[in-house]
């Protein structure tokens, strides 16, 4: 079954072309001049319970906007990592006084927006209806329910998030970068998982609500068509008697940068291109004298199209679609990083050629031209980002928090165009450390590994939840520190499997088998059935309704594939690769001496410790396989595979092993390839019955 069910990839994922209009690229666009910015000074006051209130009046517009900041910095959840985020959704999940959908249905009758998170929150309305509003969004804050039901959805949520994630390139990198930086048991650097989030209890959530959600530390900031009064009148009325647990801002000592730079890489054999980020931990308060420089730094190196990082890696080499950079701020440690995501095979390239423009900017390779172009943009996005009253009511609350002089904003883009080509430089050597970078890349190990000697550095290797990589000795085969015993080796995995399955005799007794399907793909429920004959006749049909949008049928001798009514023909190639998965159970076949087995050592999969073996085939094509180091079962399946002229990695799943018969059978296959991926069940085996010659024509 494996060999046909990792064609279900090659058979029903296709590709788009996406048209794009041409772009002239050989006129840069004229800076204008720098937007007069006009804030206005806030009222400040404090009500008893230490809630610090705001208040920016603006009577151009008939609106109002508050905002909730709990300022308490970053929480060490440890065990219970990513309990504060399920608590913060479930603020919006209904009140002591209002279910869910009564809450909801007030805002929705003023037509008002009201969001709660772990933070704090917004409410914005318009004037006439703006006390309705706010008066829902304090119930909101103050009064949750925490319904059980919702707490158990929720999770479920997360969890299916979690277990998308994990074939996420992306969420992968941005997980391990901020872990090895930081260290995953700070609170900086720790992140959740399907452990922590299944050990959450509702009674763990109450607890991070009442330890987190206080007025204490609280800035309450109003902006919009309201008066100083009026707005004092409601935060009086409605969370002047709010009292909570005192908290106090962290002091979290700063993480060190790496002695020297390094790769650290991330193997995720799913994965089409490679994910590069080039990073190093800075210090950088809004307080900062080389605060705007550095902002001006960031935006020519790698801020927008027009940026040193795009124009290379994009225009010149057409490595990416995309290559940027982004420099972090406030009063904790943050990080300066510059990404890309590449092709495998140009990922070595790819990091040579960014730390080649930060090099640029360090050496001062800044032209006027890029220095005003920055600038423009700068202005211009700031500008924009005025008519924002979230923006607004931030920028008010960020000049107490981050004791910033009264005209911070109001001057901001006075600082920023005084910037020079000499300032740019001196910040660029400060803060873009390129003798002290964490280099983390995640990818397909096998495209990528091979080219990265040739950049100098030394590589480490990580799994996806940053845990080092415990390669094998080269002169010895064995593991620098044991994970298991010296019985382990390819041949023992294979015959465990085997018997844990139900033993050879038992696989022997099945002469033919059909697998009732159902999937969901793109929305949209497909049927069909995989049908398995001994010695090697197979068949996969998919239909939708009574349709069959795809089908492949090999007799033994010859077959073919027929999508949407396109009959193909199985060329020389594909037919032995067909007679080489011969039989039901094609582990069956591995100890004959036309396969080849090779023991890997162990890795994880999600949670489950595996050990890793590679087979190859007489044709010398292979493929991994995962087996369960506790129950002995096949977990995962990776092989690649020829689609549309491109290669691409499958990734199959096997699990809810139930038994059919005599013989253990999964019952849920996951599979994805090029980032997508569905979920099969099987509804129904039915093993020796009805399968006849008639179903492989």
């Amino acid at each position: 079954m494996n060999k046909i069910i990792t064609s279900v990839a090659a058979l029903i994922i296709t590709t788009g072309v996406l048209a794009q209009q041409p772009i002239d690229r050989s006129k840069q666009p004229k800076p204008g001049p720098a937007p007069a910015i006009t804030i206005n000074t806030p009222s400040i006051f404090k009500l008893k319970n230490g809630i610090t209130v705001l208040v920016v009046e603006n009577h151009k517009l008939p609106k109002v906007s508050a905002s909730l900041q709990i300022d308490r910095g970053p929480v060490l959840e440890g065990n219970k990592s990513g309990v504060n985020g399920i608590m913060g959704s479930m603020l919006g999940e209904g009140t002591t006084k209002q279910t869910k959908e009564q809450f909801d249905l007030a805002i929705d009758q003023i037509g008002a927006d009201v969001n709660l998170s772990q933070s704090g929150g917004f409410a914005s309305a318009l004037t006439r209806y703006f006390e309705r509003a706010f008066s829902l969004f304090a119930e909101g804050i103050q009064s949750p329910s925490f319904p059980q039901s919702s707490f158990e959805k929720i999770i479920s949520q997360r969890l299916t998030g979690l277990k998308s994630s994990e074939k996420s390139a992306s969420a992968i990198s941005s997980r391990v970068v901020a872990a090895i930086s930081y260290g995953k048991n700070t609170a900086m650097g720790e992140f959740e998982t399907e452990e922590t989030i299944k050990s959450l209890t509702i009674e763990d959530v109450k607890k991070a609500y009442k330890e987190n959600i206080t007025p204490s530390r609280a800035y309450l900031t109003f902006v919009g068509d309201i008066t100083t009064a009026q707005a004092k009148a409601m935060a009086e009325k409605y969370f002047g008697k709010w009292k909570g647990n005192k908290i106090e801002l962290p002091q979290i000592a700063d993480a060190p940068n790496p002695k020297t730079t390094e790769i650290d890489f991330i193997d995720l054999p799913s994965a089409v291109q490679g994910e590069i980020v080039v990073t190093n931990l800075i210090n950088n308060p809004m307080s900062n004298p080389d605060y705007h420089a550095l902002v001006v730094a960031n935006q020519i190196l790698g801020g927008g199209s027009e940026s040193k990082l795009f124009m290379n890696l994009r225009e010149k080499h057409g490595f990416t679609y995309g290559s940027y950079s982004r420099v972090g701020s406030g009063r904790f440690q943050a990080q300066f990083s510059g990404t890309a995501q590449v092709r495998s095979e140009k990922a070595d390239s790819a990091v040579a050629e960014i730390l080649y423009e930060i090099d640029n900017m360090r050496n001062g390779k800044i032209t006027e031209e890029e220095l005003n172009i920055a600038k423009a943009k700068y202005n211009g996005s700031f500008a924009l980002g005025m008519e924002d009253p979230e923006r607004t009511a931030s920028y008010a609350s960020n000049i107490l928090i981050n004791q910033l002089s009264d005209d911070y904003y109001k001057t901001f883009l006075q600082k920023i165009n005084a910037v020079t080509i000499q300032d740019v430089q001196r910040v660029a050597n400060k803060y873009f450390d390129k003798a002290h970078a964490r280099i983390v890349i995640v990818g397909n190990g096998a495209k990528i590994l091979p080219n990265l000697s040739r950049l100098g550095l030394p590589v480490n290797k990580y799994d996806k939840y940053a845990n080092p990589v415990v390669e094998e000795s080269k002169s010895t085969g064995s593991k620098e520190t044991a994970k298991t015993s010296d019985a382990v080796s390819a041949a023992s995995v294979i015959n465990s499997y085997i018997t844990t399955i139900g033993g050879k005799d038992e696989i022997a007794k099945i002469k033919s088998r059909k697998a009732i399907i159902k999937m969901d793909y793109m929305g949209r429920e497909l049927t069909g059935e995989i049908v398995d004959m001994t010695p090697n006749k197979k068949k996969l049909e998919i239909k939708m309704g009574s349709m069959t949008v795809q089908k492949q049928v090999f007799d033994g001798k010859a077959g073919y594939q027929s999508s949407m009514g396109n009959k193909k023909e199985m060329d020389a190639d594909e037919i032995n690769e067909e007679l080489e998965d011969a039989g039901i159970v094609p582990q069956m076949n591995y100890m004959g001496s036309k396969f080849q087995l090779n023991y890997l050592g162990t890795e994880k999969i999600g949670e489950e410790l595996c050990y890793k073996l590679k087979v190859t085939k007489p044709s010398g094509k292979s493929k991994v396989e995962f087996y369960s180091s506790k129950s002995n079962l096949l977990v995962r399946e990776e092989s690649t595979k020829e689609a549309g002229g491109q290669e691409m990695t499958i990734l199959v799943g096997f699990s809810d092993y139930k038994k059919v018969g005599n013989v253990m059978m999964p019952h849920t296959l996951s599979q994805t390839a090029n980032d997508q991926e569905f979920i099969m069940q099987i509804v129904e085996y039915k093993i020796n019955d009805g399968v006849t010659d008639e179903d492989f024509k």
